[in-house]
């Protein structure tokens, strides 16, 4: 009998590979309102008696961001707490009960319940797979494990999409079910991290599961900074946060520049797709449309892992704020010229549909990731879940308030200025990387800490 024997390396690629199929239920789960809600509305496909309304419908898109909100604040307390481990597995379980509610349910009031409790499901995820996946790889290969969480959002969203297309109501519903179970039981088997090892001053764990990893060569510094973190475990996390001033610092860049992730206008257009290419006069249908954007996504959140460790994570973003800030010129452009009647137009109906391929290939290039390498990589240890709760809690809210204001703008003065907005929010971006965001190519989690020290 063969013992097949897991380097450190392949070890940290498998515990990332649970960590995506995390991702793809991320993805999965935000898109649902795009291709469900339609179903929904549908008396033939929809499992409850009486049509959605439209005010229905909204509310059931947007529950995915208030059920978010609460998650990271559950998990931030328990990982540090308990270790990150369990915070997976109340995720995947509250998930699961979530789509299984969804894809059993007859009333309105439990497919409101099964909406909400999928979005604290991926709320609790999404956090730790950043703190998890930053902790557990080495130097080398950190900036590749964690841009590839990108790549499987994007995977995510056009399993939701292309099986929507083919299945029914409940049975893509039951396909969420299963892929939230399937992803509990890999989290029951995930080691902890040697963080969390760290903050319970366990240095025979810490020696232990670096060891697995393959990353002892890191052991000194661990054990020789021990005192800063049993220090740092002492006080208050929260209080760390706000008094110690590498935390500060990162809190900042990593609030702002989720802020202005959403500012791009990324949701907007995932989830009035249907509305936008009808305003444009597109002759192809909505979710057609994504389907074939997202396939385009690919190229972008591939290609990110292969060089970011040789470029580096701000050249990366910069381009991708450039490429997001023209493409939505652009297209506001050509919704100006829509709306005064120009005759330039007629010829160019496949433009938005062109455009929109080129924003998602940019915003999955850098914007669409590399906030979440900065929120996986510029914490200390005890107060990176609650870091990173603050800034996804920002990235969620401001999400749902473009989102929201942008129906309300195209309806009353046309569809130009949010584009627009768009495009020099991208354009901000660019600037604000500029002179804030630090280069973190090729430096360990501890060196980070002390170059925002400075």
């Amino acid at each position: 009998m063969y013992k097949i024997k897991i380097t450190g390396l392949k070890l940290q690629v498998l515990l990332s590979s649970c960590m995506y199929l995390g991702q793809l239920l991320v993805g999965f789960t935000i898109s649902w309102s795009g291709p469900m809600i339609p179903k929904l509305q549908d008396v033939k496909h929809s499992p409850i008696p009486n049509v959605l309304t439209d005010t229905q419908a909204s509310l059931i898109a947007s529950l995915i961001y208030i059920g978010c909100i609460p998650g990271p604040y559950i998990v931030g307390w328990l990982s540090n707490m308990k270790g990150r481990r369990p915070c997976f597995v109340l995720g995947g379980v509250i998930g699961t009960i979530g789509y299984l509610l969804l894809a059993t349910t007859r009333t309105l009031v439990l497919l409101y319940i099964g909406r909400l409790m999928t979005g604290v499901g991926i709320g609790c995820i999404f956090l730790m797979i950043l703190v998890y996946t930053g902790e557990i790889a080495s130097t080398n290969i950190r900036g590749v494990l964690l841009t590839l969480i990108g790549l499987f959002t994007t995977i995510g969203s056009i399993v939701l999409f292309s099986a929507a297309s083919f299945l029914s109501y409940n049975a893509t519903s039951y396909l969420g079910f299963i892929l939230f179970a399937t992803f509990t039981l890999c989290a029951f088997m995930l080691p902890e991290s040697p963080m969390y090892h760290v903050l319970k001053e366990n240095d025979n764990a810490v020696e232990k599961i670096l060891r697995d990893l393959d990353r002892l060569e890191d052991l000194e510094k661990f054990i020789s900074s021990k005192k800063d973190y049993k220090t740092i475990s002492s006080k208050k996390d929260w209080e760390d946060l706000f008094t110690i001033k590498s935390n500060r610092k990162a809190l900042f860049r990593v609030m702002s520049i989720n802020i202005l992730q959403h500012c791009s206008g990324v949701m907007a257009v995932v989830f009035f797709s249907s509305t936008i290419f009808e305003i444009a006069e597109s002759k192809i249908e909505g979710n057609t449309a994504m389907i074939i954007i997202g396939g385009c996504q690919l190229l972008g959140s591939g290609f990110t892992p292969f060089v970011i460790e040789k470029v580096g994570r701000k050249p990366i973003l910069m381009i991708s704020c450039v490429i997001c800030s023209i493409t939505m010129l652009m297209m506001g452009i050509y919704f100006y010229l829509l709306d005064v009647e120009n005759s330039a137009v007629g010829n160019m109906k496949w433009l938005p549909l062109g455009l929109l391929i080129l924003f998602f290939i940019g915003y999955d290039l850098g914007l669409g990731i590399i906030p979440n390498v900065l929120v996986g990589e510029m914490f200390t240890p005890n107060v990176r879940s609650n870091g990173s709760s603050l800034a996804l809690t920002t990235s969620w809210i401001s999400g749902f308030l473009i989102t929201t204001a942008f129906g309300a703008v195209v309806n009353k003065i046309g569809a130009f200025y949010p584009f627009w907005f768009f495009s020099f929010t991208s354009a901000i971006t660019f600037f604000f990387t500029i002179f804030f965001v630090p280069e973190t190519k090729g430096k360990n989690l501890l060196d980070i800490q002390k170059d925002l020290q400075g």
